[in-house]
């Protein structure tokens, strides 16, 4: 299929470099001249492993092509993607000026008929707008469908070559088998279903997910008042088929693109039909407080703030992205500005655009996780990078001012921390406290 994808970011891109790789003919269509001449020269615009390698190989094949030419990409393409950003209004609501911007000027520049397909994640019956503004712009013939992506930052090339679903909302019923047929070379897990549903489906989904991570935090909080491991208490929810293990790691909350500002969005959606999602805002106000576990877990331990040294490794808000979109390493970091603490900041992909984010005089930039522990009162864990848990915990004794270890993302077993001479505190499990730190190799 000739396929022209309107916005480059996360979803645009990976969609369009995936379609590319599987046979089809894409065009990805950026209005920003400067990212779209980084494209065309094999660099991509966000941190995604593997992409830049996949895009070489479709442009060299001749079947991946970037431009800021709407109007060309539009005419000589059977399917319109867009896949442009909806971000969060003050009141949470879905921002949908882009998708409105790209509405009108794909009907300006149609020359026959296409099928728009909506991958942006929006609020129920924004299809139907789409199809709108797309009606009074051309006197072409179209059809307007929802195809809803699922991908994580970190695993986005392989979550869309192989994916657990397709959902294809439509209400054209000639559409399902030219679109099915497209889908298959990902999956032959198709669901089709209304567009209302589709668009349903992804706010559904990820506030789902959402909910699970909050649940497990609040089971977290409890564990630690009356000593249980959460680790173990997830590993044996896990196994009931009815739960399942996904999305049940403690720690300090969700963040990113998608679990923010979708849960934010859903609520909105609710409170326009009069319905008060209380479940969900509990979910969200549970993610607000559970981030702010590290600063009580390093008040307890250090006392005052004011004038310590805090390491802070990991960034991003997981791993693998250089994401820091809803971060909660942003909240804890200004949290111990505020505080008075000096930190010492390190992050293997992140630090660039964190810097852009926060820039203070009592940050140290560090160049590995090592330097960042040097001289510090207490490390905190926030992102669980795999170099961090490949770590020398024993080496950190020798190093820090005071051994402590504050882990965010449950990374370290005991056995790990044994021996080690660390004061470890983690998420929903019991304190560690390694031994004393030999007399003869103190500093």
């Amino acid at each position: 299929m000739d396929i022209a994808v309107i916005g480059t970011g996360y979803v645009g891109l990976v969609s369009g470099v995936c379609f590319a790789e599987v046979g089809n003919n894409v065009i990805c269509v950026d209005q920003d001249k400067q990212k779209i001449d980084k494209l065309q020269n094999f660099i991509s615009p966000i941190y995604e492993p593997g992409i830049e390698e996949l895009m070489e190989k479709n442009i060299h094949a001749g079947r991946l092509a970037f431009t800021t030419d709407l109007a060309h990409a539009i005419s000589r393409s059977e399917l319109i993607i867009i896949a442009v950003g909806t971000p969060s209004l003050p009141n949470g609501e879905a921002n949908l000026s882009y998708i409105e911007q790209a509405s009108i000027e794909i009907g300006k520049a149609m020359n026959g008929y296409k099928i728009i397909a909506t991958k942006s994640t929006v609020p129920v019956g924004t299809n139907e707008h789409i199809q709108m503004m797309i009606a009074m712009n051309t006197q072409h013939a179209f059809d307007v469908v929802s195809i809803p992506e699922f991908l994580r930052e970190g695993s986005a090339i392989d979550d869309t070559l192989h994916p657990d679903r397709i959902v294809l909302g439509l209400d054209n019923p000639s559409l399902a088998e030219p679109l099915t047929d497209l889908h298959r070379a990902f999956t032959d897990q198709i669901f089709v279903t209304s567009i209302r549903s589709a668009e349903m489906i992804k706010y559904a989904s990820n506030a789902f997910l959402a909910t699970k991570i909050s649940f497990i935090n609040e089971i977290s909080n409890i564990c630690e008042k009356v000593g249980a491991d959460v680790t173990e208490v997830a590993k044996g929810m896990g196994k009931d088929k009815r739960i399942g293990s996904s999305f049940l790691n403690a720690g300090i909350g969700y963040g990113g693109s998608c679990f923010p500002k979708d849960t934010d969005a859903l609520i909105q959606i609710a409170g326009n039909v009069d319905y008060e999602f209380q479940l969900l805002k509990s979910v969200v106000e549970v993610n607000k407080s559970q981030r702010y576990k590290v600063i009580s877990k390093l008040e307890a331990s250090l006392g005052l703030l004011s004038g310590k040294v805090v390491g802070i490794w990991g960034l991003s808000f997981k791993p693998n992205t250089d994401d820091i979109r809803y971060a909660p390493s942003i909240e804890i970091v200004e949290t111990l500005i505020r505080a008075g603490a000096t930190l010492k900041l390190y992050d293997p992909i992140a630090m660039d655009k964190f810097r852009e984010r926060i820039d203070h005089p009592s940050i140290q930039w560090c160049e590995n996780a090592m330097e960042a522990a040097v001289g510090a009162d207490a490390v905190c864990l926030l992102t669980d990078w795999e170099e961090f848990k490949t770590i020398s915990l024993s080496k950190l004794i020798f190093i820090m001012d005071q051994p402590i270890l504050i882990d965010g993302r449950n990374v370290y077993s005991q056995e790990q921390i044994q021996g080690t001479g660390l004061k470890y505190y983690s998420v929903g499990r019991p304190d560690l406290i390694g031994v004393s730190r030999p007399k003869a190799l103190a500093r």
